[in-house]
């Protein structure tokens, strides 16, 4: 019996599940910093952890927390993404959680294009939220080779909190968004396969990124 409840709060993607530890955001040095910088700070009344990162560079700014070890669970977060001031036209205000990372160039994750929410063209809504597998399979070679299948709607606006939950269980992974009780995004072919990593958060180029909230609950 008590198997099934655990199970239960894991998917409907609402209560933080059993066991889930809240990890601090305000300690900075307790992250790594890829190809950009954090502060602690407040946005919008609450305290979070800024992100900013590095002019001209690949693959975005990532915060590899040190002390995680994540294979299989639940990771739970808070994130506000807009484009950075003097961003280019095409910038979406990325922002997301890598999971099973491996290195700085190796890693899976689960992002946000806020702007793409209520974009007028449903094709770009379409593209609003993202999985991908750093470097081999990502974002471009998975649309070419399987369009809209690692990809999907959400409603979000930029610059405001929203949601991300993320639940891993071997090779597959569903992203739930906002409150609601069924993901957005299934995903059952994780690429790196079962391996296990850190947890880092993730922003893209010309994003200006803000996390808060965040927890993780690791199923042995």
């Amino acid at each position: 019996m008590r198997r099934v409840v655990h199970l239960s709060v894991v998917l409907i993607g609402l209560a933080l599940p059993i066991g889930a530890q809240q990890v601090p955001l305000s300690d900075v040095s307790q992250m790594e910093f890829i190809r950009g910088t954090g502060t602690a700070t407040a946005y919008h009344g609450s305290s979070a952890l800024k992100m900013t990162g590095m002019k001209n560079t690949e693959g975005g700014a990532l915060a590899v927390l040190k002390k995680t070890h994540f294979r299989n669970g639940v990771i739970d977060v808070d994130v506000s993404g807009a484009p950075a001031k003097g961003a280019a036209e095409d910038a979406r205000g990325f922002i997301g959680v890598a999971f099973r990372v491996q290195s700085a160039a190796r890693y899976e994750i689960m992002y946000l294009r806020p702007t793409n929410a209520r974009a007028d063209d449903q094709l770009r809504r379409n593209h609003t939220t993202q999985y991908s597998a750093e470097p081999d399979w990502p974002w471009e070679r998975l649309r070419n080779e399987s369009p809209g299948v690692y990809e999907s709607y959400a409603d979000m606006l930029p610059g405001e909190w929203t949601h991300m939950r993320i639940v891993v269980q071997g090779k597959d992974a569903s992203l739930y968004v906002g409150k609601a009780d069924q993901p957005c995004l299934v995903v059952h072919d994780l690429k790196l396969g079962e391996i296990e990593g850190s947890v880092a958060l993730w922003i893209g180029g010309d994003t200006e990124g803000y996390f808060r909230n965040l927890s993780i609950s690791e199923k042995k």
